[in-house]
C-alpha cells in the first residue's frame, strides 16, 4: 500500500455561497462521511491544513485581487460575479485551500507521502489573476504549480485538468511558461468559453498548452482512450518532475451540471494513466486536487475511486474496449491535436506514422 496523504478540514463548510448554489458544503460532507466508512477509514495520512501566505497568492494573483478578497473576511453574503460569492468565512476556507494543496505538495515533494489527494472548496481552476469567476477565488493549482517552483526548486510540472469545465485561470496563468505543461479535457462548447484546440500557448511557451475539447456523451472508454493517446505520449515526453491534478467530479454520468457519461471505473482508470506517467517521470509523485462535482453519490463514489487507485488498494488496467463509435470519437480529438500540437511533440508523430 502506497503512503497517501489527504488533505480535509471542517472550515472547508463554513464556505457558504447561497442556498440552492451546487457548490454547497454538502460536496464535502458526502466526502468525508464516505471517508469514515468502513472500507475507508483510518487508510490516509492526514495532512495539516494552514493559510496560505500572501508571496504564495501573489505567485499567481494579483496584491489588488488579494486585498478584495481578504477585505470580505468574517463578512456577510457578496456577489463577486453571477456565479461566485462569498460569506462571513469564506475567504478563510480559500486560504486554507490554497495552503492545504501547498501543505500537499510539500509533503509529497520531500517524500515524505508517495501521494496526496486535496478534499478542499471552494476550487480554484477558474479564478484568474485579478477575477473570481465560475465558483473559484483562489487558484490552487496554479498557486500550488508556482508554489513547487519557487519554494521547493521543482523545474517542471504537469497540470491535467479533468473538471468538465475549462480552466481558463490556469490557462492563463501558465499560457508563456513552458516549464508547466497544462493539459485539459473538457465540454466544448461550454463554459467558460474558453480551450479550443488552437489554443496551445504564447511566445516560447507554444505547445506547453494542450486542450482536448470535447462534445457531450463522452463515457470512461473515450477519456482513457484520449489519456493514453494524447496525454501520456506528450507528458512522456515533457517529463515532469511532479504532476498536479485538477480534478473535477462533474464528468460523471449523472451530474446536474454536465453531459458526460463517466463511470467511478473511468475514475480510477484516469487516475492510473497519470500514475503510470508519474511512475517513469518523477517517482509517482502526484498531487490531486478537488475541483467541480455536483452529484453527490458521484462525487463520493468518484473521490473513494481515485484515493483507492492512489493508495495501490485498486490497480485499474485502463484497457476499455472502444467501440466503433467512442474509437471515432478518440480518433477525431488525436487527430485535432496533433494538427496543432505534431510541431512541438515528437512522440504524436510517432503516433500519426504509426496510425
Amino acid at each position: 500500500m502506497l503512503k497517501t496523504g489527504i488533505v480535509k478540514d471542517r472550515r472547508y463548510l463554513d464556505h457558504k455561497p447561497g442556498a440552492f448554489h451546487p457548490e454547497s458544503p454538502e460536496r464535502l460532507e458526502a466526502i468525508y462521511s464516505m471517508l469514515e466508512g468502513a472500507d475507508m477509514s483510518d487508510l490516509f495520512q492526514d495532512i495539516p491544513v494552514r493559510r496560505s501566505e500572501r508571496d504564495e497568492l501573489l505567485l499567481v494573483h494579483s496584491p489588488k485581487y488579494v486585498d478584495m478578497i481578504m477585505a470580505t473576511e468574517g463578512k456577510g453574503y457578496t456577489s463577486l460575479d453571477p456565479d461566485t460569492s462569498v460569506s462571513e468565512g469564506s475567504c478563510e476556507a480559500a486560504l486554507l485551500a490554497a495552503g492545504g494543496l501547498c501543505e500537499a505538495i510539500s509533503a509529497v515533494v520531500s517524500k515524505k507521502l508517495q501521494n496526496a489527494f486535496a478534499l478542499v472548496r471552494p476550487p480554484g481552476h477558474h479564478a484568474e489573476s485579478n477575477q473570481a469567476m465560475g465558483f473559484c477565488l483562489f487558484n490552487n493549482v496554479a498557486i500550488g504549480a508556482r508554489f513547487a517552483q519557487e519554494f521547493h526548486g521543482t523545474e517542471r510540472i504537469l497540470v491535467v485538468d479533468w473538471d468538465l469545465h475549462h480552466g481558463n485561470g490556469t490557462q492563463h496563468t501558465f499560457e508563456e511558461n513552458p516549464t508547466i505543461l497544462y493539459f485539459s479535457t473538457h465540454q466544448y462548447p461550454y463554459y467558460p468559453g474558453s480551450g479550443a484546440f488552437k489554443q496551445i500557448g504564447r511566445g516560447k511557451a507554444k505547445g506547453f498548452t494542450v486542450n482536448v475539447p470535447l462534445s457531450p456523451g463522452h463515457g470512461d472508454a473515450e477519456y482513457i482512450g484520449v489519456f493514453k493517446k494524447i496525454l501520456e505520449p506528450i507528458a512522456l515526453e515533457f517529463e515532469p518532475d511532479l504532476i498536479l491534478v485538477s480534478a473535477g467530479f462533474d464528468i460523471y454520468k449523472d451530474d446536474p451540471l454536465g453531459g458526460m457519461l463517466v463511470t467511478p471505473n473511468g475514475f480510477a482508470a484516469l487516475t492510473r494513466s497519470v500514475m503510470d506517467i508519474a511512475n517513469a517521470c518523477c517517482n509517482g509523485k502526484v498531487v490531486i486536487t478537488l475541483e467541480g462535482g455536483y452529484n453527490l453519490t458521484g462525487l463520493s463514489e468518484g473521490v473513494k475511486a481515485v484515493l483507492r487507485e492512489l493508495a495501490g488498494l485498486s490497480t485499474s488496467a485502463h484497457k476499455n474496449i472502444l467501440s466503433p463509435a467512442e474509437q471515432k470519437r478518440v480518433d477525431r480529438a488525436v487527430a485535432m491535436v496533433s494538427e496543432v500540437h505534431s510541431g512541438f511533440w515528437k512522440n504524436l508523430n510517432r503516433l500519426k506514422k504509426i496510425s
